[in-house]
């Protein structure tokens, strides 16, 4: 029972050895089409139609405002 045990465990450890990024591939992670928000100032138009939209300060992040007719 005892390598059995030894041997999960050491395939448990082994499993997690392969987490994080590696400098080689950073440079994909880096480019603009890898961004969360590509292109800030279309996000930054969006965000400001959303929230004269919503009618409140804060839009997605806060909850409760805008006119209140659901």
């Amino acid at each position: 029972m005892k390598p059995l045990m030894t041997l999960s465990l050491i395939l448990l450890l082994a499993g997690c050895s392969s987490l994080g990024v590696k400098p080689w591939e950073r440079d994909l992670l880096a480019q603009t089409d890898m961004q969360l928000v590509s292109d800030p100032i279309e996000a930054s138009l969006d965000d400001h139609v959303y929230f004269s939209k919503e009618g409140s300060s804060g839009g997605r992040s806060f909850g409760g405002g805008g006119c209140g007719c659901n």
